[in-house]
């Protein structure tokens, strides 16, 4: 009942967050604008541990129909399950399927021979989201402790150009980020676990949200609900107009861990909603509309049947960090593969793409700075290449 309760508070909040920022459209368009009409924009949403299994085949039946994960009153059979593979996947990320895949491009299917994996080789979140960011593969980054990142993120590459300095920020459900990005070195405008929005002019929706984050709890002490990390976002996004926005969501993973899979699949459709506004949103607002470029990635994979779906390691971190997934002594096979879409000025519209080869994690720094109309050599020539499939 509790759970409940604060269940109702969140979403009753954030429907009213929602239709005050529709009705505040007209003096957020009179704000100071970091935004240019003329160079492209780039979102950045990374959603943490969703399966390509999910993405491409929606809800799993030897999950979906296991006591074990599935738990009583969720009511996910009736809202997830189709006998049509390509129904259930639409059933569960509507608008990933039917205006993302439509209007962009996907890779990661591995049933269609569309390839796409981590290079770095532990397959948890913080080496891969440092491959993510920097293009490169540190072997020092072996755990999720909170380390200061030695390399530079693409982000941070920007920040020290002229015209993007003070023009790019990150939102992210764990508070793991700030050192992902280096926050101390790199000075980008950074809002992840349980920061309250400061920093800029506030408006009543982040005032609003700074003082339910603190009234309503999170089933986890490093991770806050991703409703938070989203309408954070989208107000910074309304309020400072950045350039360059990075939004990490979280709570896909943490269900997992838990092994709470009626929780895992509704937090995915949930990220598909907030994808979907973002998109209205961009669209709809001076600057960013038909001017930005979505792009849409994971940070890992996992484990794919019912004894290994929760977690995600590879043999070294389980021989290392992951001591405590010793019953897997090969680690968590499949937990490398990952999928990657994007959509918007500059992307090819070629829906589900075949690869010729593995495409790698690392290639998402340099196809982001190249989509920017910048030199990814520039920035670190040892990053990967770009992914050529989405041009």
């Amino acid at each position: 009942m509790l759970k409940f309760f604060y269940s109702t508070i969140l979403l009753l909040s954030c429907f009213s967050i929602h239709v005050n920022a529709a009705a505040d459209t007209s003096e957020t368009d009179n704000s100071a604008t970091n935004i240019s009409t003329t160079g492209t924009n780039l979102v950045l949403v990374t959603i943490d541990g969703l399966r390509w299994q999910e993405l491409f085949s929606g809800a799993d039946p030897s999950l979906l129909n296991n006591e074990k994960f599935v738990r009583e009153g969720h009511h996910v059979q009736e809202k997830f399950w189709h006998d049509s593979e390509e129904k259930r996947r639409q059933l569960l990320m509507p608008f990933f399927w039917n205006t993302v895949v439509k209007k962009g491009m996907v890779i990661g299917n591995r049933n269609i021979g569309s390839n796409m994996s981590i290079a770095n080789p532990w397959h948890f979140s913080y080496p891969g989201y440092s491959e993510i960011f920097t293009g490169v593969v540190d072997h020092s980054i072996n755990s999720n402790k909170k380390k200061l990142n030695p390399q530079m993120s693409f982000l941070e590459w920007l920040n020290n150009k002229g015209n993007y300095q003070h023009k790019l920020a990150a939102f992210g459900s764990w508070d793991v980020f700030p050192y992902i990005l280096n926050k101390e070195r790199s000075q980008l405008y950074i809002n992840a676990g349980f920061d309250s929005a400061e920093g800029y002019a506030l408006s009543d929706q982040a005032k609003l949200l700074n003082d339910l984050q603190k009234e309503i709890p999170s089933p986890w002490h490093n991770v806050r609900l991703d409703s938070f990390t989203y309408r954070y976002a989208k107000d910074y996004l309304l309020t400072v107009k950045p350039k360059v926005m990075i939004i990490s969501l979280g709570e896909t993973d943490d269900f997992a861990h838990d092994g709470h899979y009626d929780s895992y699949l509704n937090s995915a459709h949930q990220t598909d909603q907030f994808i979907a506004d973002l998109w209205q949103t961009l669209q709809t607002t001076p600057g960013y509309q038909d001017n930005t470029v979505l792009m849409i990635t994971t940070d890992h994979g996992r484990g794919s049947n019912a004894d290994d779906w929760q977690h995600h390691a590879s043999k070294l971190a389980v021989q290392d960090y992951m001591k405590n997934l010793k019953a897997f002594p090969n680690g968590i096979r499949g937990s490398e593969n990952i999928w990657f879409a994007a959509m918007g000025p500059g992307v090819n519209a070629r829906g589900e793409i075949k690869t010729t080869q593995e495409v790698k994690q690392k290639q998402i720094a340099a196809t982001a700075l190249t989509l920017l109309g910048e030199d990814p050599k520039a920035f670190n020539p040892k990053a990967g290449s770009v992914i050529k499939e989405i041009f």
